[in-house]
């Protein structure tokens, strides 16, 4: 009887399309819930995200056969976690995992509410977002409320405080205020990673609404509701303490806004979540560097070497990805540095609207091994980190002009002096 082999190849290719760099957009996302019932508590977002052409795979959170990979190799781009309450991920899934995923480059959102564990919590912390350290803690607001029947408490926010960003939350405004109902969370202001999205109002402050006020932790708009975080290697996260803030209920509910005399028949959450995940999963905002490439003035060939004070030109192509195709990025505040241990030269560089960057420069009069660098890091945008090494040599011998016109004065003392020792000679041998 003939064996059978698994080939861990044929896994990998038959495996939905996945991102690279000619196609940034993440397609394969694993969704983990604490309960199948989201599926349909929360559809209208999810439906949303397949509309777009993602691959959704719902597993619980304690399943003992999750993995993120297989073979080395990772089985998706994304990852959502809708199970705040999950104490131990299943599997060979831990809090390390999720961090090392998120290092490899791929994205994650992650959701909880006022029955988060200490696991979710970690991941949270992790990433540069801490949420309030009291466990019954929620997000109160007795001015900033949305006007409900059922919400005495002021524990359901009309929250519209929004990060201005067109990159991250779409060019067409939210306006309509986003219904919120989790905890709160704070950002270190140091932390430049990391961003709020939809903070709350002065008013609001985190606190149990069963308890007795003492003295919240966190108060006012230093509570942020919704953050994301870029990594250096431009893997994105969206953090929040509302699994509330995706539910079909919020989606389509009418919304409120206590002293607000607009009453909206639609809350801003549906066009919020769908505009902020296409941020997160790099349907937007993701740039990308090609043909950087320098020669001298009215030449085409790029030279191994240079010499100080020679005119170059120095250009590249910037792209951004719209989701579908790259499209020419067009910015007035790309530089090049022209760098030796520090920068000897800082240019900005023109654009022709066609992606295409350049400038021109001379060389300084210092030899050494420099570096043509691009360091471009805008907000909402991918970071762009490129450079490429070059040398610089001083003259040879045989280039320096014979005779400088500002060294005469030099050279005439010279010969006076030769010819006042020639004739001092002939008069000292030959006077009697």
């Amino acid at each position: 009887m003939a064996k059978k082999f698994f080939c861990p190849l044929l896994l990998l290719l038959l495996l939905p399309e996945s991102f690279s760099a000619d196609n940034p957009t993440d397609r394969r996302l694993l969704i983990l819930v604490d309960d199948l019932t989201i599926r349909s508590s929360h559809s209208l977002f999810f439906k949303s995200l397949e509309s777009r052409g993602y691959s959704l795979e719902f597993r619980l959170a304690d399943d003992p056969k999750i993995s993120l990979q297989r073979y080395g190799h990772y089985l998706y781009d994304g990852l959502v976690i809708f199970s705040p309450s999950v104490q131990r991920f299943g599997g060979s899934l831990d809090q390390a995992a999720v961090l090392d995923f998120v290092d490899a480059g791929h994205d994650l959102i992650l959701a909880a509410d006022s029955s988060a564990s200490d696991l979710i919590r970690g991941i949270a912390s992790d990433s540069g977002v801490d949420f309030d350290e009291d466990a019954e803690a929620v997000v109160i607001d007795h001015v900033s409320y949305a006007v409900s029947e059922t919400d005495g408490e002021h524990t359901l926010i009309a929250a519209d405080d929004f990060i201005q960003s067109d990159v991250i939350l779409g060019e067409k405004r939210i306006e309509a205020p986003v219904l919120f109902r989790g905890i709160g969370h704070s950002v270190n202001p140091s932390n430049t990673l990391a961003l709020k999205v939809l903070s709350a109002s002065p008013s609001a402050y985190s606190a149990s609404p069963r308890a007795k006020l003492s003295s919240p932790s966190l108060t006012g708009s230093t509570i942020a509701l919704v953050s994301v975080v870029q990594a250096r290697n431009n893997a994105r996260m969206l953090i929040t303490g509302s699994l509330d803030l995706f539910t079909n209920r919020f989606l389509r509910s009418s919304v409120w806004k206590a002293g607000s005399s607009n009453k909206y028949e639609k809350s801003g959450n549906e066009q919020f979540v769908t505009e902020i995940s296409k941020w997160v999963f790099h349907e937007r905002g993701h740039l990308k560097a090609v043909n950087m490439t320098h020669h001298f003035v009215g030449e085409k060939t790029e030279p191994a070497v240079y010499r100080i004070n020679d005119d170059l030109e120095y250009s590249i192509e910037i792209y951004e990805w719209s989701g579908t195709s790259w499209k020419p990025y067009v910015a007035d505040d790309v530089q090049v540095q022209f760098y030796m241990m520090s920068p000897y030269v800082l240019k900005t560089l023109s654009t022709n609207l066609m992606g295409l960057y350049s400038t021109s420069f001379k060389v300084p009069d210092v030899y050494g091994v420099f570096q043509f660098k691009v360091e471009y890091q805008r907000l909402g945008y991918t970071s762009l980190s490129l450079s490429k090494q070059i040398p610089v040599r001083p003259y040879r011998h045989n280039e320096y002009e014979r005779f400088i016109p500002a060294a005469f004065p030099y050279y005439g003392a010279s010969f006076s002096t030769m010819a006042g020792f020639f004739i001092f000679t002939i008069v000292y041998l030959y006077n009697k």
